[in-house]
């Protein structure tokens, strides 16, 4: 039931050693096929725990590449163990199992510091031991897969479910927010009480330009003005298309006032003409309107206003072209 590798070992260093009364169990890992990661230990005395050796220079190693059981009674006598290595430990005899004979992922160990002849009883627990290891370190391995699926899929869903919501309230064609999306975000501006500037922007001759040159120039049309609104406001600041001909523009903290930016406004569009060859001109009607962050009026009200403002802005340019 483990569901990590560190579960895994802290079991295994214990019951192995228990299983066999031995003085001393370790757990070692196959690390990439080249080396022995002695990953835990459980013992009388320090061993060998979170050192790594080649694997031919080391009893695991050939354990694991023999696909069997080590039995020593007397490592002195036997020549596949590095006899300098263990002259400064306790260890006089071991037994020493493969996890899983075909392709071993690593080795446990019993060792004992008095010669001892391990019996076929002490080699059966253990390699017991390490078949049940291996289940648990390929469920390991199926749980790490399974959580990464689930976590992949979840992260899906999210972006997915965050698409969703950001298409939900964004303008399709400017890239902007749309009636919805500005007043989510603008009511929860006038909710936390700070000064605004608003600013209500009408596209002037839009649909001269739609009949006259189709509708794809109406869309570049307003593109080139959402564009223009974007780049005259802080990245802080609030630009939406409300439809048709219609943006709306809200300034948090504004650092100018309205006049100020209504000139700017008027600037970046003279530019635009100016630098572009477009079968139109492009031109907006702007009405600004100064919010304090103690208005107890609703956003409605205050985009009526500028609405108003900006119809007479309209209205009085009429009248001097006339």
């Amino acid at each position: 039931m483990a569901r990590d590798l560190d579960a895994v070992q802290r079991i295994v260093r214990s019951v192995a050693r228990e299983l066999t009364g031995a003085d001393g169990a370790t757990f070692v890992l196959n690390d990439g096929g080249d080396f022995c990661h002695y990953a835990d230990e459980d013992a009388i005395a320090p061993l060998w725990k979170g050192h790594r050796f080649p694997q031919q220079n080391c009893i695991s190693g050939w354990v694991m590449r023999n696909r069997q059981p080590a039995v020593i009674p007397d490592i002195y006598q036997d020549e596949r163990i590095p006899h300098a290595a263990y002259r400064p430990t306790f260890v006089k005899s071991m037994v020493m199992v493969p996890i899983r004979t075909i392709d071993p992922v690593g080795a446990i160990g019993n060792y004992w510091a008095q010669e001892h002849q391990p019996t076929a009883t002490d080699v059966t627990l253990l390699q017991a031991l390490a078949d049940v290891t291996s289940v648990a370190m390929e469920n390991i391995s199926v749980y790490a897969e399974l959580e990464d699926r689930v976590r992949m899929r979840t992260e899906e869903l999210v972006r997915a479910h965050d698409e969703i919501q950001l298409r939900a309230i964004t303008d399709d064609l400017t890239g902007l927010l749309n009636r919805r999306g500005f007043y989510e975000v603008a009511q929860a501006a006038l909710g936390a009480h700070l000064p605004v500037l608003i600013a209500y922007i009408d596209a002037d001759g839009l649909k001269q330009v739609n009949d006259r040159l189709g509708h794809a120039a109406g869309d570049a049309m307003l593109t080139d003005l959402a564009d223009v609104l974007r780049s005259s406001v802080r990245a802080s600041d609030i630009v939406a298309r409300m439809g048709g001909d219609e943006f709306c523009v809200m300034m948090i903290e504004p650092e100018i006032d309205g006049d100020t930016l209504r000139a700017r406004l008027v600037n970046r569009i003279d530019s635009r003409n100016a630098t572009a060859a477009r079968d139109y001109r492009l031109s907006a009607s702007v009405g600004c309107i100064a919010v304090g962050a103690t208005t107890t009026d609703d956003l409605d009200h205050w985009l009526v206003e500028a609405d108003r403002r900006m119809y007479a802005e309209k209205a009085a340019r009429r009248m001097q072209r006339h």
